[in-house]
């Protein structure tokens, strides 16, 4: 089988693992759970972030043995805080960290998340939608193989959830890359190949979304039948 990325024993203390988990190219995969379960830290500990333990390999690179410039080429997080107090240009941020800021990936994404017209404000004067395309268009501009997104479609207008889809659905072309994207609304789970539900700091589902949605595990993580959700969000 062949994979992206694996990670062995992960653990931040207290609030989630140890885990394991494989990674496939092209896989688009869904993280979702209740409030608290363990989403974001599935995500930091698979980034190897706050103090997480373990051993995490994107493309058979350990991310505890590489340059950080060279980090940024395999993973990227989009934190679940939007907050910005740094007035830094938003063509500065997209660009911070790249070895070649003049790359003419970085105009690409400001292209793709609409951002031209932006390019000049500071980061900590936009709203909080705006502020998400930025850090998106970081992450987009330097190009790694593993995306690990907390919340991407939250404060989104409806634009922007479906252009944000979009993308993540192109991205699957691109070989030996993939993306695990954290949600709180369930009906998006449609457009994942992959669903991870992790509850209490563990993971209580790993397959296809339909297969999850008919799951005991979806009723007992959710406390609802996937009836009983259409019903609500009806």
């Amino acid at each position: 089988m062949t994979l992206l990325a694996e990670a062995k024993g992960i653990v931040i203390i207290g609030r989630i693992g140890p885990l394991d988990l494989i990674v496939r190219p092209k896989e688009l995969t869904a993280i979702v759970g209740p409030n608290g379960g363990g989403k974001t830290s599935l995500l930091r500990a698979l980034a190897q972030v706050e103090g997480a333990r373990g051993n995490v390999w994107v493309a058979g690179e350990s991310l505890s043995a590489i340059a950080p410039n060279r980090r940024a080429r395999l993973v990227g997080l989009l934190p679940a805080s939007r907050e910005m107090i740094w007035p830094i240009a938003v063509r500065n941020l997209v660009t911070l960290g790249l070895i070649d800021p003049e790359a003419s990936t970085v105009e690409e994404a400001l292209s793709l998340f609409e951002l031209e017209d932006l390019a000049r404000r500071t980061v900590d004067r936009l709203s909080t939608g705006e502020r998400s395309r930025v850090l998106l268009a970081r992450i987009a501009a330097a190009g790694p193989r593993l995306m690990l997104l907390d919340e991407p479609l939250a404060n989104l207008e409806p634009y922007w959830v479906r252009k944000v889809l979009e993308y993540l659905k192109r991205r699957k072309s691109e070989p030996s890359t993939a993306t695990l994207a954290s949600l709180h609304d369930l009906t998006q789970l449609k457009h994942f190949d992959r669903v991870i539900a992790v509850d209490h700091g563990a993971i209580a589902f790993d397959g296809s979304p339909l297969d999850f949605l008919e799951s005991r595990e979806f009723a007992r993580v959710f406390r609802l039948s996937a009836l009983e959700l259409d019903l609500a969000l009806s």
